[in-house]
């Protein structure tokens, strides 16, 4: 399994950066995880867009979903390049944002359920609704080698921790440092997130959906004061190949 970050702040872009999105790919299977704002553009740097085979989203705040009309648009315009409809994976409970997911014969919005195991090409996804203020939905993916839990968007709740049990990769949301407090907001601290690789034993921890405040370099740090494993700040092109 190869997995790329393409977008990972939170909020908006940074100049030249995206928000919200990362490329996971297996058996020549390449899955979208969250679609935001300029997210399109940074992925054109790996893939075509024609050969996106399915996306998912975590939830349908702007800084995750804002790419998913340009999407839309460009496969409409190279539809001849395409021969089948890009299913995007959604969960049902907004109905307004989930019938934009469907788009004239190009894209398709598919609901999935978070209690049952999505099958997504060689990828099995199990959910875990996150602490947001909107319907969201962390995911386990995995390929049947090897497995990744991305977080999405929450504040710490600890179901987190034997939902990401012995991951490969925490792909973790690291909005806010150790001193603030996410709960009122649905974000996590770096000691948050930390905490949650540590008791599940994972092997390796991003931190993502990073703040626009700060030294960011002192997320890393506070994180390991609590988790003894690698840690590292997300950032447009980091990716890993995982066996």
């Amino acid at each position: 399994m190869k997995v790329t970050v393409i977008g990972f702040w939170g909020g908006y872009p940074n100049k030249g950066e995206a928000s919200s999105g990362y490329l996971i790919e297996s058996a020549n299977f390449k899955l979208l995880v969250d679609c935001g704002s300029a997210v399109l553009s940074q992925l054109q740097k790996y893939i075509a867009i024609v050969e996106i085979d399915a996306v998912i989203l975590s939830h349908y705040h702007h800084d995750h979903i804002a790419d998913i009309g340009p999407l839309q648009y460009a496969r409409l315009i190279q539809q001849s390049e395409v021969n089948k409809i890009l299913p995007i994976y959604g969960h049902p409970f907004n109905q307004e944002k989930f019938q934009c997911l469907s788009y004239k014969d190009v894209t398709c919005g598919t609901a999935y359920q978070p209690n049952r195991l999505l099958t997504v090409g060689p990828f099995s996804i199990s959910f875990l609704q996150t602490d947001h203020p909107v319907d969201c939905y962390a995911m386990r993916i995995s390929d049947g080698n090897a497995t990744i839990v991305y977080t999405a968007d929450s504040s710490f709740k600890e179901d987190f921790i034997p939902f990401a049990k012995e991951a490969d990769l925490l792909l973790s949301e690291c909005n806010l440092y150790a001193d603030q407090n996410g709960a009122p907001i649905g974000h996590m601290t770096s000691t948050e997130a930390a905490n949650i690789a540590q008791k599940a034993k994972v092997k390796e921890l991003w931190l993502t959906h990073l703040p626009h405040s700060g030294d960011l370099n002192q997320l890393i740090e506070e994180a390991k004061t609590v988790y003894d494993g690698a840690v590292s700040l997300a950032e447009e092109g980091k990716t890993t190949q995982i066996n």
